[in-house]
């Protein structure tokens, strides 16, 4: 049809949005009951009448699930451009990825996958430009595609390995275990496994953490005590030993590590995501117990490595941005601490090791800085990256002399360098070959003022020549929580957006680690509404700006990011047109009983701290704040029924509130997917999610995408 005359397209382009009013206005959503449910807080009546969405065992909500999937993909199939995005989506993410090596015993391990694979394939090689066999294929664990790899740890001579898989996209795990000279199982498989890796002492078993089976839902009851388990190879799992946790010692998270000479066993517990105890046991000694190091949870500490009888920790006491700090394992308490790198203005996120040097990753404004430090904390070299992104990985061997990392930007696909750690020369190992051109696109950070004054950073991404005329579609994209900081990645899918003429903006909000625990906590608690506040700023300042106006611009987030979709649009429903709410946390005043749900207190609160608390947390929790008659924006709620962090009952009840209290001509849908999870089980899954939050986005505005354009 390309044939057709430019008014031919433009006449497609009004029966498109005539089409899409018809459908907006005849919206049918399914009859959603009401029960008679109220809960009392500090003497305040609240209904809720959808309570029952809760029980995700029951016919009833099965039977509105499928009821409510039904409309949306009624509606979504009837988008004319919807097949298209879907298309371009496989061609764009038909590309070999590849990430970086890591050496196990005789062989390099990393793991690649041919295009449209579901899951990523781990292949091995004998040397660097040996020739790969696959080692591992999770394509082959299930008939669809939504077992996946979870988890790989080795033996330090890498002559067994264990690994993990998550089905359904569900947060327990299975632990298989194997040798590698041949794979074949050497027991029987674990079960029940959650929160956890697998941490190996010698070849004789290892650790691991679960949560006792609950009794109801085991997607959505309450998971209370976390428990630390040592494994002695082929022996039952019920002769397992409890090291930490349980009733005696009962803590939300507890993860087991071992240094790389395999002597301490380092024990981290905390009751919430902020803040943990930290142990430590000389396993070289048998009289040796486990040792606090931190027996309170005001701070955040990690042990980096040790140095002989010396531990190396990062940590974040006396210092929000952390620092590094030396201290003899013998005397490990704080009082005893050494400042080995001190805090800078730039926040220390994380630490690598390898060749016995540190590679201490710094934020940056939101960007990645790299600085390599020797054992005794002296300063060596800045690594040199490509330009503004994210870099990650360092992780190696005491006897390494080179070291792999990987880069990633927004327009940068994810490649992976390898550094000759004495020099600090960088050279470029793996790169992918993407359909599209990224010299095409401009990346620009720009400082916001927020609500209270504060300056927020944020990245926007377009391409070149882009009009500033208010009418570019765009997404704005955002977190602010738990200390999570957002910075520069490569979204193959995000590629499709930004070839239409669409804008993509990620701002750092309040909440988030960005600049150290300052940030972090300004965005906590009766602070939450910062980063409300930070996030209806960014979009005020996009539309300013004219990159785009309210008609053109999509609220977009996940986990957190939901309910911060839900609660901007709850309480600025004329700041966009379109809202993707995706797996959110949406009813404040009940997240804390479901699953672990209870140790995201410290960046919520709970209803039951105090009336004020109450108050704060019912006035944004997006469930709540609705009101029954109000225009709100286009919305398309995504959840999946495997969910077991985020239960898919808050969007549930949000969706069933929303389209109860649309006051206006906007469709409210939701999109539960199934068998899948808090993130998409497998790629062919994410991809179809990824297709219809465009679609619906660009027909709620009136966009006819280019690419829909090229199939006429």
């Amino acid at each position: 049809m390309k044939e057709l005359s430019i008014l031919s397209c433009m006449m497609l382009f009004v029966v498109a949005c005539s089409q899409k009013k018809d459908n907006i206005t005849t919206m049918h959503y399914p009859d959603t009951k009401k029960g008679e449910t109220v809960d009392h807080y500090f003497d305040e009546a609240v209904t809720d009448p959808y309570r029952w969405l809760e029980d995700d065992t029951a016919k009833e909500t099965a039977e509105w699930v499928t009821a409510q999937n039904d409309v949306t993909f009624g509606y979504l199939d009837k988008i004319p451009f919807r097949a298209a995005i879907q298309e371009r989506l496989k061609r764009l993410y038909n590309y070999e990825r590849l990430g970086a090596p890591s050496k196990e015993g005789d062989f390099y391990y990393f793991s690649k996958n041919t295009g449209l694979q579901n899951q990523n394939v781990v292949y091995r090689k004998k040397t660097e430009d040996g020739t790969p066999e696959i080692f591992l294929d999770p394509n082959t664990f299930s008939k669809d595609g939504t077992t996946a790899l979870a988890g790989l740890s080795f033996t330090s001579d890498g002559s067994l390995a264990a690994y993990l898989i998550s089905e359904g996209g569900s947060d327990w795990r299975k632990a298989i275990v194997i040798k590698t000279a041949d794979k074949t199982v050497v027991e029987d498989t674990l079960v029940d496994l959650k929160f956890t890796g697998i941490s190996w002492r010698g070849n004789e078993g290892f650790y691991y953490s679960s949560y006792d089976k609950p009794k109801g839902s085991e997607l959505s009851s309450k998971t209370p005590h976390h428990k630390l388990f040592y494994h002695k190879l082929g022996s039952p799992q019920s002769s397992d030993v409890l090291v930490f946790g349980g009733e005696e010692t009962p803590r939300r998270y507890i993860f087991a590590s071992l240094t790389e000479d395999e002597r301490f066993l380092v024990v981290h517990a905390a009751n919430s995501t902020t803040g943990n105890e930290l142990y430590v046991q000389d396993l070289h000694n048998p009289q040796s117990k486990l040792t606090p190091v931190v027996n309170n949870f005001d701070n955040n500490h990690s042990i980096v490595e040790n140095n002989g009888d010396v531990l190396i920790l990062r940590t974040n006491l006396n210092a929000p941005n952390y620092r590094l700090v030396s201290v003899p394992a013998a005397t490990p308490t704080p009082e005893h601490w050494k400042d080995l790198v001190p805090q800078t203005d730039n926040v220390i996120q994380s630490v690598g090791t390898a060749g016995k040097k540190m590679f201490v990753n710094y934020l940056k404004d939101a960007s990645t800085l790299i600085r390599q430090y020797d054992y005794s904390g002296t300063f060596e070299h800045e690594v040199k990256l490509p330009g503004i992104g994210t870099a990650g990985g360092f992780g190696g061997k005491m006897e390494d002399d080179h070291v792999y990392y990987t880069f990633t930007s927004f327009t940068y696909p994810s490649s992976v360098f390898k550094l000759d750690i004495p020099t600090g020369a960088s050279t470029l190992y793996e790169k992918p070959v993407v359909d599209f051109n990224p010299e095409a696109y401009e990346t620009k950070q720009v400082f916001y003022t927020s609500k209270d004054g504060t300056k927020v950073p944020m990245f926007i991404v377009y391409k070149k020549g882009l009009a500033l005329n208010g009418k570019n579609p765009t997404i704005l994209y955002g977190y602010g929580g738990f200390d999570v900081s957002l910075t520069p990645n490569f979204n193959t899918s995000r590629i499709v957006w930004l070839e239409n003429g669409g804008v993509f903006a990620q701002p750092n909000l309040r909440g988030g680690g960005e600049y150290g625990e300052a940030w972090h906590v300004a965005g906590t608690k009766l602070n939450k509404q910062n980063v409300f506040d930070d996030f209806i700023a960014a979009a005020e300042y996009l539309t300013r700006e004219n990159y785009t106006s309210p008609e053109y611009l999509a609220l977009a987030g996940g986990s957190n990011g939901g309910l911060l979709v839900g609660a901007t649009m709850t309480q600025r429903p004329d700041l966009a047109k379109v809202a993707l709410p995706d797996v959110g946390v949406m009813d404040m005043l009940r997240y804390h009983v479901f699953t672990a749900g209870a140790g995201w207190a410290y960046d919520y609160g709970t209803a039951n701290d105090s009336k004020e608390m109450f108050e704060y947390l019912k006035r944004y929790s997006p469930v709540h704040a609705l009101k029954p008659g109000t225009a709100y924006p286009a919305t398309l709620v995504t959840t999946a029924d495997h969910d077991d962090r985020v239960v898919p009952a808050h969007s549930f009840k949000f969706a069933a509130t929303l389209q109860a209290a649309q006051g206006g001509t906007n469709p409210v849908l939701i999109r539960i997917a199934t068998k899948s999870g808090h993130g998409a089980s497998n790629l062919s899954k994410a991809m179809e999610v990824v297709a219809d939050q465009y679609a619906f986005a660009w027909y709620a505005m009136g966009v006819l995408p280019p690419l829909a354009k090229k199939d006429m």
